[in-house]
């Protein structure tokens, strides 16, 4: 089948490749329609590496996806040929110790598409475990079904926080990360969620869903937030940059008693102010990828509650995929998500 394959750092080619995948029985068999250009791919296509993951060899690339199933394995019931449906692409071992404490995203041993060794899914066709493919709604589209994986990430963040009804939110980063955790956090019960970041174009957008946008380059965050609050500071904090002074900040705008969580990747160890912190007796959280997410970021779509359209700003046909991820590694200021069609 045809792919997109990294053959090397910055060295993209749109190939034959031949990967064996027989259908089992609680398998199916999904036409690729839509796959999303995440911020790791990028990180694999120029740099060749995330931290430990290295790309030693050739190596598809993408994992936000959206298909058509052509064939189901003789014990699915829940899915059949024709259906639409997007595609959780990290597969745990399912007796691990992990998995069954419900943690699956934490199973050391899970295969997750485009994190070397494992092949993306920027192809023609993959093999997938029925219990980790999820129908779309009617009406939700292709391009909404690829973005529900960012769009998990939020809603981990958010699942994370324990957000309460009314709770007042700061997110750090104004990315597709940062702009779906916001959605999540609103869509969670937050009032009101200000998010940051020094490109304007991109607070821009989020400005049009009802966050109050800062630029830190003009605003004074602290000001802000002591405007919403009386004084008092924010229930949470959303880091979602990996910035290394986003991350040594976190505690500023904290309410006493408050919340922060950690979503961005820094590239490299950064330092983080654990006075800061325990001067508030903040409660500090992580989180990596999702897990039990993707019926709840389905069901959020299908209501309307959160609605990642305008996230998709370019798109690209598959036989224009290099340029697309030459694109995805230069953007305009005004992009979100790149989006690559088959």
């Amino acid at each position: 089948m045809k792919a997109l394959i990294l053959k090397e750092t910055r060295r993209l080619a749109i190939a034959d490749i031949d990967i064996e995948e027989s259908v089992g029985p609680d398998d199916v068999r999904i036409k690729i329609h839509t796959v999303g250009i995440c911020g790791s791919d990028v990180h694999y296509y120029q740099d060749g590496r995330i931290g430990p993951f290295v790309v030693k060899k050739p190596m598809v690339l993408g994992h936000e996806a959206s298909g058509t199933i052509i064939e189901a394995g003789r014990k699915v019931t829940n899915l059949k040929a024709g259906d639409r449906v997007c595609m959780e692409p990290g597969i745990p071992d399912l007796k691990s110790e992990a998995t069954l404490l419900g943690m699956y995203n934490l199973d050391p041993a899970v295969r997750f598409w485009a994190t070397p060794p494992i092949h993306g899914c920027l192809r023609e066709t993959v093999v997938h475990p029925a219990m980790f493919t999820f129908k779309l709604p009617d009406n939700v589209s292709y391009g909404e079904g690829a973005l529900v994986e960012p769009l998990s990430v939020g809603l981990q963040a958010a699942k994370k926080a324990a957000i309460q009804a009314g709770d007042v939110a700061v997110v750090t980063g104004c990315g597709t990360i940062g702009l779906v955790t916001a959605m999540a956090a609103l869509a969670s019960g937050c009032s009101k969620v200000i998010i940051t970041d020094v490109v304007q174009p991109k607070l821009d957008i989020a400005s049009h869903f009802g966050m109050t946008a800062v630029n830190i380059t003009k605003q004074d965050l602290k000001t802000v937030v002591n405007g919403f609050t009386d004084g008092w500071g924010v229930d949470v904090v959303f880091e979602a940059s990996g910035n290394e002074s986003a991350v040594l900040q976190a505690f500023e705008p904290l309410r006493p008693g408050g919340r922060v969580v950690f979503i961005g990747m820094p590239v490299k160890p950064v330092p983080v102010d654990i006075v800061a912190a325990q001067a508030k007796e903040a409660r500090m959280e992580t989180t990596f990828r999702y897990a039990h997410i993707y019926p709840r970021a389905l069901g959020l779509m299908a209501s309307g509650k959160i609605d990642v359209k305008p996230l998709i700003t370019d798109r690209y046909k598959f036989e224009d995929s290099i340029k697309a991820f030459e694109y995805a590694a230069n953007p305009r200021p005004t992009s979100v998500k790149v989006v690559i069609e088959m």
